[in-house]
């Protein structure tokens, strides 16, 4: 299922022969009509994605070819770790890196998560100093605080992503991914888990993800043929309506539950750039023919209740979670959330109005993604905060228009895999085996660790073994400062 198609492989042989010709995946076969923007970049766009990915230029460790998640700050997290390799492939595919470069960033990257240390010996922690490797907590302290499901997911979509075009890494890809202990990450139900450490030193397990995030996540489990039937439904769902739009939220109430239902635009878009809101086994190649209507239908409402904000009120708007330039740090600037409307708020609950922002990685995502009039206004706003020489700023205030002085890998990463979407339509494909990777095995039983809980495994764990294991709750996804 993971082996890449025949245009992957002939680029993987360029990268690690000669290093000197470039052969794009679609030399042989032509990208097919999308959804959205089509074609070549503009020359601003061209200008967009060369800022973008001089941030990883500025941002890259030599000692683990990790690249920090805020700019000038010595630490990464899972989530931002796939924003920097999805950032390296798309400036590989758009001319911005050559081929020797390209595959000495991506071959030490692969190689330093097959060095680190893992948290309780079982999965990647939160958060990892980008030059030494360790194991730390947000104030970039050497501490193991946890794993979160949500950032796995986003992992492992990249993963598979770069397996799947690039079979030369195949090894190191799956070799990292057999290291996870996945029994307490996914349940038999395929509920998804993250842990946290506790201040005596136990770990408590906490269902995590609400709708959007959850079902994003989940896509990069079943792209390792884990069974996600939990984490993947979308329900229970519950409906606001907002500026004449049904707006679809987690039904669970965060009262109860102790989690936040924010309702953002980031994983709606990356469910469209890296899949194209298909199934991840939708192997049609039509582009214009969506199998996961459901997540697009959603996309879609997200994307149209914030145009009828602006033309009720006036108010650009493209919301979703971003940094801020001073305490706190990082918000959630939602559509909808805990029964507010356009609620802007920290993963504690404090809400910050003020906080408010027209997000740069949002913007550029519905501009490729439904290209309309309201999306080109949108573009106009965030066309300034491009710096040549530092990358793409995270946006600007609703408040005032003031820039947001803030240069982050996600934002910069995710607007370089959505230019590529633009070229090249979905990102991930699967195109068929051509070969047996290490973890084609794992379904038979043939590879020794399936007491991991592996696909396949007769030990995957029953959850009512110990009923008081797991938590009801949800963790935020988290970020450094």
């Amino acid at each position: 299922m993971f082996a890449a198609g025949l245009s992957g492989l002939v680029l993987a042989a360029d990268v690690k022969a000669s290093g000197e010709e470039r052969v794009s995946r679609y030399d042989l076969e032509p990208p097919t009509r999308h959804p959205g923007q089509n074609g070549p970049l503009t020359a601003a766009q061209q200008a967009m994605a060369a800022a973008a990915w001089k941030y990883f230029q500025n941002n890259f460790q030599e000692a683990t070819c990790l690249y920090n998640s805020v700019d000038g700050y010595p630490s990464t997290t899972m989530w931002d770790t796939a924003s920097a390799m999805a950032g390296l492939v798309a400036a590989f595919e758009l001319e911005l890196v050559d081929a020797p470069e390209f595959d000495r960033r991506m071959s030490c990257l692969l190689a330093s998560l097959n060095r680190m240390p893992l948290y309780q010996g079982e999965l990647p922690n939160k958060a990892y100093h980008t030059i030494s490797l360790e194991q730390v907590d947000y104030d970039n302290t050497p501490k193991e605080i946890g794993f979160s499901a949500i950032d796995l997911g986003r992992l492992l979509t990249w993963l598979a992503i770069v397996k799947e075009r690039y079979p030369v890494y195949a090894e190191p890809v799956d070799r990292f991914v057999l290291r996870w202990n996945f029994c307490n990450l996914i349940d038999r139900g395929g509920t998804l888990y993250g842990a946290l450490s506790t201040q005596d030193g136990g770990v408590v397990y906490l269902q995590e993800g609400r709708l959007g995030y959850e079902e994003y996540a989940a896509t990069g489990f079943q792209l390792w043929d884990f069974n996600t039937e939990a984490a993947s439904r979308l329900g229970p769902k519950q409906k606001q309506r907002m500026h004449g739009v049904a707006v679809t939220y987690d039904g669970r109430d965060p009262k109860e539950f102790g989690a936040h239902n924010y309702v953002v635009t980031e994983a709606f878009l990356l469910s469209g750039i890296e899949l194209n809101w298909d199934k991840p086994d939708d192997a049609t190649h039509s582009d214009l023919w969506l199998s996961d209507r459901a997540m697009h239908r959603l996309a879609k409402n997200v994307y149209k209740v914030q145009y009828k904000r602006w033309k009720d009120t006036g108010t650009l708007t493209a919301r979703t979670e971003h940094h801020v330039d001073g305490p706190p740090y990082f918000v959630y600037d939602t559509i909808y959330s805990d029964g507010v409307e356009w609620n802007t708020m920290t993963d504690t609950g404090q809400q910050y109005p003020e906080l408010a922002a027209v997000s740069t990685k949002a913007a550029v995502g519905l501009s490729i993604l439904f290209d309309t009039p309201y999306t080109e206004k949108l573009m106009e706003v965030v066309h300034p905060l491009v710096d040549p020489e530092r990358g793409i700023f995270e946006g600007v205030y609703e408040k005032d228009g003031r820039r947001v002085e803030a240069l982050t890998a996600n934002t910069n990463g995710i607007v370089l895999e959505t230019l590529l979407y633009k070229v090249e339509g979905k990102l991930y494909r699967d195109n068929g085996p051509l070969f047996t990777t290490l973890w084609d095995n794992v379904p038979n039983g043939e590879y020794p660790g399936n007491w991991k809980c592996l696909p396949g495994s007769a030990r995957e764990p029953d959850p009512e073994e110990d009923p008081g294991r797991r938590g009801r709750q949800q963790m935020s996804r988290q970020h450094t400062n």
